[in-house]
């Protein structure tokens, strides 16, 4: 009786996030079926309720799978208001993606808890992890252990520029495939490859083949992507999930192109 009663109250303290392996298992389940999934990037900095609402409402006539939340600069206080917006309005599940250990909401329903094993920022590997690990744990989120990958996508990107490390060469494919391999090999339980906001040039397939054939986790890729052809390639080469979010703040058209494009590659696959 007193271990039912802990657990009810555990699931009460975390805010019905007792299930906290749903996201990650969808991830799972999804790469294992070749089933491809589109996420799209909302920067609280960069909406507000009705552009929230309008992004909401095509998500779900597209059959967008996620909306990521963040960005490397939250200046605004509206994090947990552009959440609760989103889930009030549609079940698409909401994931954190965070610039900083301020960036956590109990509201989302799981955070990519990265750590930048491209760089050598020691800060970024472990160091803010430290700090915010206690808040983390309270929040009851569904932490997902993501190395994360900065690629060099042709222009200066504010992830670069927090970040203070050097992002991987567009053309350094084996440097790529191994710094994702040891990501594995170190716990990490997704791989998340993104050329940053505003990239000049999208991560190229040859690279995303490589590490995809030498990883068994979910591989994530983002930044650069501006047309729906290009999220169709992305997932051939072996990306489980593409992200959006810069292109679509420009054309909102994006949503349901890119949803198709990504989702045909599982029909096509199966």
């Amino acid at each position: 009786m007193l271990k039912t009663e802990i657990f009810l109250h555990f699931c009460n303290s975390t805010n019905g996030h007792c299930m906290r392996h749903t996201i990650y298992k969808q991830f799972t389940e999804k790469k294992q079926l070749c089933k491809k999934s589109f996420a799209v990037l909302i920067d609280p900095d960069k909406v507000d309720t009705a552009s929230i609402h309008q992004l909401v409402a095509l998500g779900v006539e597209a059959r967008v799978d996620y909306f990521f939340v963040g960005g490397s600069l939250v200046i605004s206080s509206h994090l947990d208001d552009c959440i609760q917006q989103i889930k009030q309005t549609c079940n698409i599940p909401v994931v954190l993606f965070p610039g900083s250990p301020s960036q956590v909401s109990k509201h989302a329903n799981a955070l990519l808890y990265l750590s930048l094993i491209s760089g050598r920022n020691p800060e970024l590997l472990i160091g803010q992890h430290v700090i915010s690990a206690p808040f983390v744990k309270k929040s009851g989120l569904e932490i997902m252990p993501t190395g994360y990958m900065v690629i060099d996508g042709g222009a200066p990107t504010t992830v670069s520029y927090i970040s203070n490390a050097t992002p991987i060469p567009a053309d350094k494919n084996e440097i790529a495939m191994c710094t994702a391999m040891a990501g594995e090999m170190l716990g990490m339980k997704l791989i998340y490859m993104d050329a940053g906001s505003g990239a000049k040039r999208p991560i190229t397939e040859h690279m995303i083949e490589r590490v995809a054939h030498s990883i068994d986790i979910p591989l994530i890729v983002g930044g650069g992507i501006t047309e729906a052809e290009k999220a169709y390639l992305n997932c051939k080469a072996g990306a489980d999930v593409i992200v959006v979010g810069n292109a679509i703040e420009k054309d909102l058209s994006l949503i349901k192109d890119i949803s198709a494009a990504v989702h045909s590659v599982a029909k096509i696959s199966i």
